[in-house]
């Protein structure tokens, strides 16, 4: 591999946790894989997939929280899997190196080829995932990694959520931050695989719409959907994050009370 961009080494959970990543190129963690390994519940003990792992920020979160937590990161751009596997082996996270590993793999795999690749079915009890949700018709990255990170693919949806369904036990859950506009998308992917879904709406501020949502499902259940409470990250005229957004920051809450 040629020689990798600049990186950094940032400090997440309070430190709890580091993530070694791009520093100028890529796509750089934040809020977002944070909120995402929050829709995980706190006591969650069985074994999770973060599909698009990327440099590894949402997997290491739950591992981070979730003590009896066991996750895989599957990336499959060479690049960020690299940036993946310094996070596992950075020595701040020694205490949670024998809990998560990386997996090299393309999750819109299918059947056979994607068993190959590692993904096997009924694998895993709990997948969660922050895929690219740029329409291609959006302003274009001219940074061919960000691009790749951020910008999805026709069909993206249906095929990042056939393979959760493939490789989830029966009653394992799903976790997807998305943009609003792409609720549809997902709902339409998740009918007859996932139920009982749970919708986050995220907010910058209480008056502003929402820029993100959080889906939550389970397989194999027909639980009606939820509209959930709202998660507000910012209040006051100084722009100081809410206690609730504050405490998921740190890794000190789930992001549905459980």
């Amino acid at each position: 591999m040629a020689q990798l961009p600049a990186n950094t080494a940032d400090a997440f959970h309070r430190g709890r946790f580091w993530l070694v990543q791009p520093k100028d190129t890529g796509h750089r963690a934040g809020a977002d894989a944070l909120i995402l390994a929050a829709a995980v519940p706190t006591d969650f003990a069985g074994r999770l997939a973060d599909f698009g792992a990327g440099a590894g920020a949402a997997a290491m979160a739950v591992v981070s929280r979730c003590a009896n937590a066991e996750a895989v990161l599957v990336e499959s751009e060479p690049e960020m899997a690299h940036f993946a596997r310094l996070t596992l082996n950075h020595p701040q996270n020694a205490s949670l190196r024998e809990r998560a590993s990386l997996l090299v793999a393309d999750v819109t795999l299918a059947g056979e080829d994607r068993e190959r690749a590692g993904l096997g079915r009924n694998a895993f009890d709990f997948i969660i995932m922050n895929p690219p949700f740029n329409a291609a018709s959006d302003r274009a990255s001219p940074d061919v990694i960000r691009q790749k990170a951020h910008v999805m693919a026709d069909g993206m949806f249906e095929d990042w959520i056939k393979s959760a369904a493939a490789v989830l036990r029966s009653r394992g859950g799903i976790a997807i931050i998305a943009r609003p506009q792409s609720i549809g998308a997902i709902l339409a992917a998740m009918d007859g695989r996932f139920g009982g879904a749970e919708i986050v709406p995220v907010h910058a501020h209480a008056e502003r719409n929402a820029i993100r949502i959080v889906v939550r499902a389970w397989r194999g259940t027909r639980a009606p959907l939820s509209l959930m409470p709202p998660l507000v990250l910012h209040e006051g005229s100084d722009n100081r994050f809410s206690a609730r957004a504050e405490a998921i920051n740190a890794g000190a809450a789930s992001l549905l009370g459980d």
